[in-house]
């Protein structure tokens, strides 16, 4: 192991001449990031799945079945080419000889399945070759099923019956059975595909997944991104007996073992070292773990009055807390780099895509004319609320479609004299100004009642949209506090590069040293620094329409209740 740069074992220090590869596998594209000793940015890069790898077919990196409704799948070879073309693409910028440790971020929930033989595969690559030739014939399954997936809505309900209901299954594990959590995929895929369940030697996250082409051999699932299967304790961080059984047949042998996220998974494969890679055989490759706990890492996310808001293709709402209390709507995780505290989680499926066909239908295909749609409209919208729903969505559980409404006497500071209309169709920049304010109506609702601090003391905002500062303004005017935003977009695979370093230490110091070990003191000099994106409270005016913002949370809210009782149990991913 290189030399830790001091010679105090208490105050663990980066080699000088360290490099520390942080890798994002979301739905859309691979992303990498490579950080120096002193955690400034060396190089970034990525490849778009659709346009770097037309071959496979996927349409914002997913295929989605004509001949079932709602499953959407990827295929897992598309994943292994990417890391080939990503790194290529990467050695030019950066020395991957350099690179002390690798880990990574992958979009949750997303189960591979790897065929008998697959392992020995893995351990026999031949450098002259490329991943995805060499494993072409490794998957027990071509198609993997991604969070996106809500067809296995019966085999849900299954799972927490066998487990005594929703909110001991939620108890128990983190969260209730939704349609992307990995357990009623494998138990989905285990009832109507049993050809490929008894053909399938192991059960990979696309986390684990993507880890375990780095070692060249079965990398553990981290005990972060197992949290979202329905299998594992989240007392104890072990898989549950119970749930195992609920789920399918002789599943732990197709797990494997847990691992804590700071863990290493093993030294990178000789794949990687005597390829045209060039990594040198002593890098480590830490446990990868799910995008979210790596956005978290990457925000440097510590306080409990934080919150962290994520725009990508799913918006997502988190913070931190020590004392979980497990609810229906959220899902509750071990912190990835702090194994004393947990995230809270809220993920809703119509993220930026929604936001780009509101775009497409009333802006002109222009994010310039969405934004002057929106400083065209006053805050509150004049009381028009819209629920956009392209996908399926997770929270609320409904499923696909638009629906508007018109609420009466918005100001008037009573919840009761708020009567809303369903209407049609609203002009173009209401519209626009809808799908903004709905979202974030609905996401700070649902983080007050998951506990999640409301107002916060500040939110980090990350993801595509986060760079628009009028999209940003209006989230500081719902949840009442100021916006900050990082100098870099891309949290995961930053968050990954991070947890690759901090990996790194504790493994030097053979025990867990604390995260901000690697960054202590030297924050606002490196990629971690914030910067204050819009204020709050400077305008007389702002807590006025917090208030009015309040109690259209509550309108919304109730609306919400009121369509999830209007349509099928059977048809909604959370019942």
């Amino acid at each position: 192991m290189a030399d830790s740069g001091g010679d105090d074992c208490c105050s663990p220090r980066l080699p000088d001449d360290a490099l520390f590869l942080g890798l994002d596998c979301s739905t859309q594209s691979l992303k990498a990031t490579v950080l120096d000793a002193g955690l400034g940015v060396v190089a970034t890069d990525s490849v778009h799945f659709d346009s770097d790898l037309p071959h496979y077919g996927t349409h914002g990196g997913v295929r989605r079945d004509p001949a079932e409704r709602g499953r959407i799948v990827s295929p897992p070879l598309m994943w292994a080419e990417a890391l080939d073309l990503l790194l290529a693409r990467l050695r030019p910028r950066a020395d991957l000889r350099r690179v002390a440790a690798v880990s990574g971020s992958a979009q949750q929930h997303g189960s591979v399945y790897w065929a008998r033989g697959a392992g020995a595969a893995l351990a026999a690559l031949d450098p002259a070759g490329g991943l995805a030739t060499q494993l072409a014939g490794a998957f027990a399954a071509p198609e993997s099923p991604v969070w996106m997936d809500s067809s296995s809505a019966a085999q849900c309900r299954e799972v927490e019956a066998a487990m005594g209901g929703p909110l001991r299954l939620t108890a128990l594990t983190g969260c209730r059975a939704h349609e992307r959590c990995t357990g009623p995929q494998i138990r989905k895929m285990h009832q109507t595909r049993p050809q490929v369940y008894d053909a399938t030697e192991r059960v990979s996250l696309v986390s684990s997944f993507m880890a375990s082409l780095l070692v060249g051999g079965y990398a553990c699932i981290d005990e972060t991104d197992g949290a979202g299967m329905n299998i594992m304790d989240i007392a104890t961080r072990q898989l549950r007996e119970d749930a195992l059984q609920a789920t399918a047949p002789n599943l732990e042998e197709r797990i494997g073992k847990l691992a804590p996220a700071h863990a290493v998974a093993g030294k990178i494969s000789p794949y990687f070292v005597q390829s045209r890679f060039q990594f040198a055989s002593s890098c480590i490759v830490i446990q990868w773990s799910g995008d979210n706990p790596n956005s978290l890492a990457g925000l440097t996310l510590s306080n409990p009055g934080d919150l962290a808001i994520s725009l990508g293709t799913s918006d997502t709402v988190f913070g931190i807390t020590d004392s979980p209390e497990p609810t229906l709507e959220g899902n509750i995780f071990p912190n990835p780099v702090d194994p004393k505290t947990y995230m809270v989680l809220l993920c809703y499926k119509n993220g930026s895509l929604t936001r780009e066909d509101l775009r497409n239908r009333y802006a002109e295909r222009s994010w310039d004319m969405f934004n002057r749609l929106l400083e065209e409209t006053a805050p509150l919208n004049g009381g028009k609320l819209g629920f956009y729903y392209k996908e399926h969505e997770i929270l609320p559980p409904l499923p696909v479609g638009f629906h508007r409404y018109v609420v009466k006497n918005l100001t008037s500071g009573s919840l009761d004299e708020m009567v809303e209309e369903e209407v049609d169709e609203f002009d173009p920049p209401s519209e626009v100004r809808a799908i903004i304010e709905g979202q974030f109506l609905s996401m700070r609702g649902h983080a007050e009642q998951c506990g999640l601090p409301v107002p916060p003391k500040r939110i980090i905002a990350t993801g595509g949209a986060s760079s628009n500062p009028t999209i940003l303004k209006i989230m500081a005017s719902i949840f009442g506090c100021p916006v900050y935003t990082s100098q870099r977009s891309d949290s995961a695979s930053l968050g990954a590069a991070l947890r690759a370093a901090h990996g790194w230490l504790c493994n030097q110091q053979d025990e867990f040293v604390p995260f901000s070990s690697v960054y202590s003191e030297r924050i606002d000099r490196t990629s971690l620094s914030m910067k204050l994106a819009v204020p709050f409270g400077e305008w007389e005016g702002d807590l006025e329409l917090l208030n009015n913002y309040t109690l259209l949370v509550r309108k919304r809210l109730e609306i919400e209740q009121k369509l999830i009782e209007r349509f099928s149990r059977r048809e909604l991913s959370g019942f």
